[in-house]
Order: C-alpha cells, then structure tokens, then sequence
C-alpha cells in the first residue's frame, strides 16, 4: 500500500512537495484555506513583477527618441488595467497548480488544518464543518504573514502592506516606504516608476542592508536618479492620520507627509494554531519550527518546510525544502545544501546574487586568522563594456565576483543590471559544480551577449579583461 502524505499548506513550498510525492508514488492530501500557490503567487513575487514589467516597459518607451523610435504622446499608465492583466497572470498560474494537482491525482481540501497527532490532521472547512485526516506523515508549509506591528495599524486603506499595493488602482500622489529591504525597493522602483513621489524610511545605515555594499550603494543612486527620497539610520517615532494623508514624524524631528504608507518591515511564522504544541513540535525564539537538513521536525513524521522554518525565506528555497522532504518521506535520502543559494531583486535595475558579500569573505577570512585584505580577490566589469549592453542601451550596472585568493574557489557573485536575475545562475552552477574562477573565465561565452559580463569580471580577478584598459 502507498504511503500517504498530509500536507498543510499550498505555497510554492507546500504545492511543489505535493507534486514530488505524487511523482514517487504518495496518495497525498493538501489543505489551503486561501488560493493555492501561496502568497509567492498571488500576492508576492508574480504580481509585483507583473506590474514592475509594465513600469520596465514604459521606462524603455520614455528612451524611444533616442532609438529612433517615434511614439505618439507623454507614457502615462493605467492602473486599474495594470492590476487587472496582473490578476489574469496570477489567475492562470493557480489553475496551472490545480490541473497539476488532478493529472497528479492529489487531493486538495479547502479549509484549515490542525494537527491533533503524529497522524492526524482535523481540517475547518470553509462552511464550519469539520473533517479529520489519517496520514503516515505530514508536512508543515504553512509560510509566513504580514506583522503586526502597533506603531503601523494596517488599515488596508491609508497604511497598506505590500498586498494591498498590489491591487490598489489609482496610483497615489505619495507613497512613504517604512523598510528599505529587497520589498521596500522594489515597491520604491515600482511606484515612483508611475509618477508616485516616494519616500523611502530604512532603520539601518543603507538600502537592501544585507547586500554587498556595493550593490546598495548602487541601488539607492539608481533610486535617487527616479527621484526617490532616501532617510537611513533613522526610524518613524510617530504616525498622524488626518483627512487623505498620513504624517510621520522621524527620529531627528523630519515630517513626511504621504497619501499612503506602505509596511515592508519583515514577516512573522505561521506556527500558531495549528497543533504544534499539542504533539510537542520544537519551536523557536521567533516562532520558526526547528528542522534538520532533512526538513524532519522532532517528532517523527512531521515534516516542516517554507517561511516557516525560518531559513532563506525565498519562494525557491521552499519549493527544494518540499521536494526534500517529500523524498525522504518515500525513503529517498537527501539533505538540503544551504551553501547556494541564488536570490533576485527586481529593482529597476534588477539584483541578481549568490554565495556570500565581500564583507562576509573579509570578516570570515579575518576570522580563520587571515589577512582580509589578501584572503580574497574581487573582479569587476561594467555593463557599459559590453557590446549586447551598449546596442539595447541597457548600459547601468556591474558583475562583480569574489574569489579565495589561494584557492581560486568563487566564494560570491553580485550582479546589477539587465537581466541580472536570469544571468546570476551561471554563477550558482559554477559554485554548485565547484568550479573554479580559472573554469568561468575560460569557457568561451557567446557574442554578443549580457553573460560576456561574467567572462569578464572573471578574468579581472587576476586583471586580465580583454576589455578592460590596462592598470597603472
């Protein structure tokens, strides 16, 4: 008989280990009481890139004249029209998990789950009723929320998260950003991208704080030039809502007055509620549930996975912690490789990245009792170097790569620009393989292309770029 998985949760953690275990034989069972896909589908990642694309677009269409390109009339941009392609986006991806689901033969309950015991999990259905599951293992994928934090009532209205952003159909005349994190600066792009006069409020010292250092500070002149303003090391003291605006007063007295504010100050676990205490599941400090390498949990046959562990909170990392978690339910052995992980930033321009900053290399080659200076070599090259950059006049940006100096071993990739989300993968291959910097910047790259970056930068680590000018 096969063995039966319950799963809790349909994000792209939940719906990916469903798939998995359908695929290795497993009569599985999902329980998601919103839509499936999570909030990485529906309100997250695929609907801000939706409409960052659009903004993407008109970028390149204000730039026309200079390709010779005629167009007719100033860009402007329709909101509601923008949310309403968006929804279709969002709308097909979710029929797409569910018509995987059927020819997968997974079972998907709407409703709540609870775990009662090892194998058991009750389920709320959407009308009140009440059903139980018997299961011979089961998986958390439960994800993470949107804080509650008193200092920022949420109303949906004046003070918004990033959800309500994504389906708010006039564009604000002003928008104060409270986090100045990956979410924080992609709205910062989106909005001020459509004319919205953008305030952006970090409590650290800089933008996307922990990114290369390079990269944030190339980010907050980029968001500068789109007109953004940046308040950093400081914090919101108190908020005044009156009439169609919102007054913050900041740490050293400044008041910004803004039609919205938006909340990007973090998220919080799912770990509440649902049966963890009740068969003694460990739980952290933060809420995060405790796993192995294996995603198992303390207790035999619960298995945890997504946001909600607490690991990299990143869409891509859950869905390979529910592929292993799935397979070591089917007796599969395998662990979870933390050590790469590529993440994209969807700015404009965009952040792709890998491994560690050169910070990090620094402070961890100081900390073995090496010289930081000497330990590690970092090769650079500008988008404006390249051929492909210069023809589709997407010139902003830079690679940048980081290497151990003795070993040659590539220890981080930092790419801004055209297409870094996409490019940063040969990079993370590169580290998976173990490759050497020798091995990149040996293998011959197509011309033109935005990859001949790469190459580049590669080769600057030991300052032999072709198209670099020589050193003095």
């Amino acid at each position: 008989m096969s063995t039966s998985i319950t799963i809790i949760g349909a994000g792209p953690g939940g719906y990916v280990a469903a798939i998995r275990a359908a695929q290795l034989g497993a009569r599985v069972t999902v329980v998601e009481n919103q839509a499936l896909g999570g909030v990485c589908l529906n309100w997250g990642c695929i609907p801000s890139k939706a409409l960052l694309s659009v903004v993407e677009l008109g970028d390149k269409a204000k730039k026309a004249a200079d390709f010779g390109l005629t167009l007719q009339g100033p860009v402007g941009y329709d909101l509601a029209r923008m949310v309403a392609r968006k929804n279709k986006v969002v709308e097909g991806l979710v029929k797409g998990i569910a018509m995987l689901f059927k020819t997968w033969g997974i079972q998907h309950i709407e409703g709540t789950g609870e775990i009662l015991d090892q194998r058991t999990v009750k389920v709320v259905h959407r009308d009140g009723s009440e059903s139980r599951l018997e299961s011979d293992a089961i998986i958390v994928a439960t994800g993470s929320s949107w804080p509650n934090l008193p200092m920022f009532p949420i109303d949906g209205r004046q003070i918004i998260t990033s959800k309500e952003a994504l389906d708010t159909t006039a564009i604000p005349a002003s928008l104060l950003i409270v986090g100045g994190g990956v979410e924080g600066c992609e709205f910062a792009a989106l909005y001020s991208g459509m004319g919205t006069q953008v305030t952006l409020v970090e409590l650290l010292e800089r933008v996307l704080p922990l990114e290369d250092e390079e990269m944030s500070s190339m980010m907050t002149r980029e968001l500068t030039k789109r007109g953004v303003t940046i308040k950093t090391g400081t914090t919101i003291e108190k908020l005044e809502r009156g009439g169609g605006s919102v007054k913050a007063v900041l740490k050293d007295g400044t008041v910004v007055e803004a039609e919205k504010v938006l909340v990007s100050v973090g998220r919080g676990f799912n770990s509440k509620g649902i049966g963890l205490d009740t068969i003694g599941v460990q739980v952290g400090p933060r809420g995060e549930i405790r796993v192995n390498a294996r995603m198992e949990t303390n207790v035999p046959g619960v298995y945890a996975i997504g946001d909600v562990v607490g690991k990299a909170m990143l869409a891509h990392v859950a869905s390979a912690q529910g592929k292993v978690a799935a397979e070591n339910i089917l007796d599969r052995a395998r662990e979870i490789d933390y050590r790469v992980v590529p993440a994209g930033i969807f700015t404009l321009p965009e952040i792709g990245r890998v491994g560690v900053t050169e910070r990090q290399a620094r402070d961890e080659a100081q900390a073995r009792g090496d010289n930081p200076e000497t330990a590690i070599k970092v090769g650079r090259f500008r988008y404006a170097g390249l051929g492909k950059a210069q023809g589709t006049g997407e010139t902003t940006g830079l690679f940048k790569i980081i290497a151990d100096a003795k070993t040659d071993e590539i220890l981080g990739a930092h790419i801004m620009g055209a297409h870094a989300t996409d490019v940063v993968h040969e990079m993370a291959l590169a580290m998976q393989l173990h490759a050497k910097v020798a091995d990149v910047a040996e293998m011959i790259h197509a011309h033109p292309t935005l990859s001949e970056g790469v190459m580049e930068a590669a080769e600057d680590l030991d300052s032999m770029a072709i198209h670099l000018a020589r050193r003095r």
